[in-house]
């Protein structure tokens, strides 16, 4: 028998062993993976970062003897990757001009501004032009040499050489590996995205765009370290540096298509509280999601606890089919039924206003729109709120209950004094969760309503949020400014991380009046 013990004891401590031993190697894996594009972008700060997690990992689980750190470890990095991390990347964004136009630095600023100079010379090497576009958006030129038939990828950093694509028969390029490529309709309609690609070759030559071809020849741009300017010859217009601004500008303020990404303070906050077609509807916006937020919460929980004590009746029949048609909504992914119900509110045939005999223009009236959106929000949300509140009717304490039932405390009385107070205690914590997640619904307004109605020359809607309003002035124009959306993104964790804390405290009273 003791045998048998050892041997058991013995192969659990192998295969634990063999699983330490993988994990290690996995972990040791990934890190040489991830060090090599540190290494090559000189980012030292970074793989010194990357070296302790390392270290700590090693060190936690090379022990013999069990201590917490080996629990707690797991749950710690992920905890840094996916929540502060972003967070402390989100702020420091706010603090810089990160966006279209200043996503370079200033070599490669300089770089695409002379590529961009770019003219045809005699001999130059002329391309069939495709274009392909990355999964991350940013666009690249791919090439094909008429005199030999190679296959390059031309891209801001400079021209590479592409081995994995395919061709036509002319010899342009139809698929590449990494890229999803453009026909020839996207690329007639797009060709001024394409066009201000500049592609460097060498310090005063690029490759250019001209229709559905591309060459390469010399620029009539040159830099001067001397000035810290651009200089293009055959126009005879001087661009000089701005490094606080991050971009090359004339003496008239005219600036360069390409700057680069520069710290500037304040200046993306200051934007937000001075503008006046920001600061103007700012304070409206903000009083309409601090409405749709909170009468998200107030209805889905009214509807939600109202059901609740309907089938937590005792004796009740068929309570198993109403509970499973009550979270139906909930089960639904609510991407597509936020599409759904925006058909259901179209004016001319949808299903609100043909089955009501209505004529009501949900999507151009502004108080119209806004009960749209909370219409569809809490059929969307109220099942949450139904099975929170089963599950905390059922855990009431029925001493409690039978209590106020002797003292004589019936119907609207004891759900008042006795029952609501109790749920309430269990329940604010994820009542105020609920309303952090709707005061930042991008879906709800994105998809439902796309922020409508708007009036002429204004750039918000009746139904923007915050949230939407700053994905608005941000991405809505040509160009994307990231800076400016973390700055909002800012004050919107700001606010509401200030309303959550004013209600955590109430909370903490109501603990203690009840507790």
């Amino acid at each position: 028998m003791l045998d048998q013990r050892s041997r058991a004891a013995g192969s659990h401590t192998t295969a634990g062993l063999i699983v330490k031993i993988t994990v290690l190697a996995v972990v040791a894996a990934l890190a040489a993976w991830a060090a090599l594009p540190l290494v090559e972008a000189r980012a030292w700060w970074g793989l010194a970062l990357e070296a302790a997690v390392v270290a700590i990992v090693f060190y936690t689980y090379l022990q013999r003897r069990t201590i917490p750190l080996k629990y707690l470890v797991p749950g710690t990095l992920l905890l840094i990757a996916f929540q502060i991390l972003p967070v402390v990347m989100t702020i420091g964004t706010s603090f810089t001009n990160y966006g279209d136009g200043h996503r370079v630095d200033k070599e490669q600023a300089i770089e695409a501004i002379v590529a961009a100079g770019v003219q045809p010379t005699p001999g130059g090497t002329t391309y069939l032009l495709a274009v392909g576009e990355s999964s991350d958006g940013e666009l690249a030129l791919l090439l094909t040499d008429t005199a030999d038939g190679s296959v390059w990828v031309g891209t801001e950093e400079g021209l590479d050489e592409l081995d994995d694509a395919s061709t036509d028969e002319a010899g342009r390029v139809t698929a590449a590996d990494g890229y999803e490529v453009w026909d020839l309709a996207e690329l007639n309609e797009r060709q001024a995205e394409v066009a201000e690609l500049a592609v460097p070759t060498g310090p005063e030559s690029g490759i250019r765009v001209q229709g559905l071809s591309a060459f390469e020849g010399a620029s009539t741009r040159s830099y001067d370290d001397a000035c810290d300017c651009i200089t293009d010859e055959s126009t005879g217009t001087v661009w000089y540096a701005d490094d606080e601004a991050g971009a090359f500008t004339t003496e008239d303020g005219e600036a360069a298509l390409v700057g680069w990404r520069v710290g500037i303070g304040f200046e993306n906050y200051l934007q937000v509280l001075t503008d006046p077609e920001i600061r103007g509807p700012f304070f409206g916006v903000f009083a309409w999601n601090l409405a749709f937020a909170a009468g998200s919460v107030l209805f889905t929980f009214a509807i939600g606890l109202g059901t609740a004590m309907a089938l937590n009746r005792p004796g009740m029949r068929g309570t198993k089919l109403y509970r499973a048609i009550m979270i139906l909504p909930y089960a639904m992914p609510s991407f597509a039924m936020l599409l759904v119900w925006a058909q259901m509110f179209n004016r001319d045939y949808g299903l609100i206003n043909e089955m009501l005999g209505l004529g009501v223009d949900w999507y151009g009236e502004t108080w119209a729109a806004r009960a749209m959106v909370l219409i569809a929000n809490t059929w969307l949300g109220f099942p949450y709120m139904f099975l929170i509140s089963l599950g905390a009717l059922q855990a009431l304490p029925a001493d409690s209950l039978e209590a106020a039932r002797i003292d004589g405390a019936t119907g609207v009385t004891a759900f008042r004094t006795i029952t609501l107070p109790l749920l309430l205690v269990a329940l604010t914590p994820l009542l105020i969760s609920s309303f952090a997640f709707n005061f930042n619904n991008f879906n709800a307004i994105e998809l439902l309503s796309g922020g409508n109605p708007f009036n002429a020359g204004e750039t918000v809607g009746g139904t923007d949020l915050l949230i939407t309003y700053a994905f608005r002035q941000a991405f809505g124009s040509s160009s994307s400014d990231y800076g400016f959306a973390s700055a909002v993104s800012v004050f919107i964790f700001l606010i509401v991380a200030t309303i959550s804390a004013v209600m955590f405290r109430a909370t903490r009273a109501q603990e203690d009046v009840y507790s």
